[in-house]
């Protein structure tokens, strides 16, 4: 009859010889913790079934413990789904440039801090600002970690305890919970709303003014929905005009930050940086990991004295992006500057490539793999921007009996392939396969159908 007496202890566990291999691998600490989980887990087992597991089952918990633990849960994913800055699989991917400029500065040491030329302290901003006022003629920039943070430093720093004036259309959530007046609440900002949630009109703007002596207008782009019929909003010139006849600065909260058009690529058009600047506003705040096509960071650029301020701010050190963040981005900027965004930037390849590359993609993948259909179907940019538009790609299709069961096995594979379900068929979507995956991906599909 079993007992508990008949389990091992930890230290004739370690006397065994692929614990050797375990101790080399994981260091001997994570070992011994595997190990006594394995033993603690057997004691639970026992008072349920009476049984002791063999010392074989208990090597082989353990195991299973290292490699859980060891394994980071952070890893790469191949995106099938067509949607270009999908925000749940870490939106845009970086370009080779970006990659090897992070690569660059983490090896060693940098210039961070560090102004080379006079030997003395300096400013990680400078490191991307020349290139943010060089690509937008903007006067000043600098950067943090994202752009809710972008906008938390505007308000935190010119309408603290102060009242800010926002069309109640423009009072957006976008993904995570975040929203517009949660923010501007805890910037200690009060939310003055204007107009209706249709139709906002410059004298509505006005008489808030008028009435409440605000530190600032905020206009924030309705990047991820869109409200259309009987409709009326002022122009971002007219909040321009409004704004500076009261004294106040106008702060465009762009989102997605175009710095392209995205009307010559089928879509619609997607307010610019350039745009917003040259349309009056004072600031203008956007991500670095959207339509840019860069790292997550939150951009701020315009006037100069009002950005010198920021730079000031108690909080500016709090939300400051990192090297890693302002290497990548200094290199992505790079890539406007010597107009190759569209042929190196992964999200503008993904947005520009051709249909005929995509069907004939699809069809490489269905001949090799020996099944599956070409079939039309719609990409989406994805990130919060440009709801609503589609681009128009071809998809390799599967039929498989069980959908959801050929999906999750996908995603067990390594790397992990995140595909999407459409009319009870698997599709794959080569706008957002990056070219150098196709044969992990065909690999992972043929190992998922032999198991399904």
């Amino acid at each position: 009859m079993s007992s508990l007496r008949d389990l091992p202890s930890v230290d004739q566990l370690l006397q065994n010889s692929p614990v050797d291999n375990w101790i080399h691998a994981y260091g001997r600490p994570l070992t011994v913790e595997a190990l006594r989980a394995s033993l603690e887990a057997a004691r639970h087992g026992f008072n349920k079934s009476g049984q002791v597991p063999s010392l074989d089952e208990l090597l082989e918990r353990a195991q299973g413990y290292l490699s859980t633990w060891a394994s980071p849960s952070l890893c790469p994913v191949i995106n099938a789904t067509g949607v270009i800055l999908h925000t749940n699989l870490g939106r845009a991917p970086l370009s080779p440039s970006a990659i090897q400029a992070i690569q660059d500065v983490a090896i060693g040491y940098s210039n961070l801090e560090f102004d080379l030329p006079n030997g003395r302290r300096g400013s990680r901003l400078v490191h991307t600002e020349n290139l943010l006022t060089h690509l937008t003629c903007a006067e000043a920039a600098m950067v943090v970690n994202n752009n809710a943070a972008a906008v938390l430093l505007v308000l935190s720093t010119f309408a603290k305890k102060r009242a800010v004036v926002i069309a109640r259309s423009q009072l957006v959530e976008i993904g995570g919970g975040f929203r517009i007046p949660d923010v501007m609440k805890q910037s200690g900002a009060r939310l003055v709303e204007v107009g209706t949630t249709n139709r906002v009109h410059p004298e509505d703007y006005q008489a808030a003014i008028h009435d409440s002596s605000p530190a600032l207008i905020l206009h924030a782009h309705r990047s991820n929905f869109r409200i259309t019929g009987f409709i009326s909003e002022p122009t971002l010139v007219e909040l321009g005009e409004i704004a500076h006849q009261a004294g106040i600065p106008l702060v465009d909260d762009l989102g997605s930050g175009a710095l392209l058009d995205t009307a010559q690529f089928g879509l619609s058009h997607e307010p610019t940086i350039g745009e917003s600047l040259v349309s009056g506003a004072d600031l203008v705040c956007f991500s670095g990991d959207k339509l840019l096509g860069g790292p997550q960071a939150g951009i701020i650029l315009g006037k100069a004295d009002l950005v010198t301020k920021l730079k000031k701010h108690p909080l500016a050190r709090a939300i400051r992006a990192d090297k890693l963040c302002l290497a990548a981005l200094s290199a992505t900027l790079l890539h406007y500057l010597k107009d190759e965004a569209t042929t190196v930037i992964p999200i503008w390849r993904m947005i520009s490539a051709p249909v005929e590359a995509l069907h004939s993609r699809a069809k490489n993948w269905s001949d090799t793999l020996g099944i599956g259909a070409v079939i039309a179907s719609q990409s989406t940019v994805g990130g919060g921007s440009l709801p609503d538009e589609t681009l128009p790609p071809f998809v390799l299709a599967l039929t498989v009996r069980s959908s959801n069961r050929v999906l999750d096995h996908l995603r067990t594979c390594l790397p992990p392939v995140v595909a999407r379900l459409e009319a009870n068929q698997v599709l794959f979507d080569p706008r957002t396969v990056l070219p150098e995956q196709d044969n992990d991906l065909l690999a992972a599909i043929r190992s998922t159908l032999d198991k399904n």
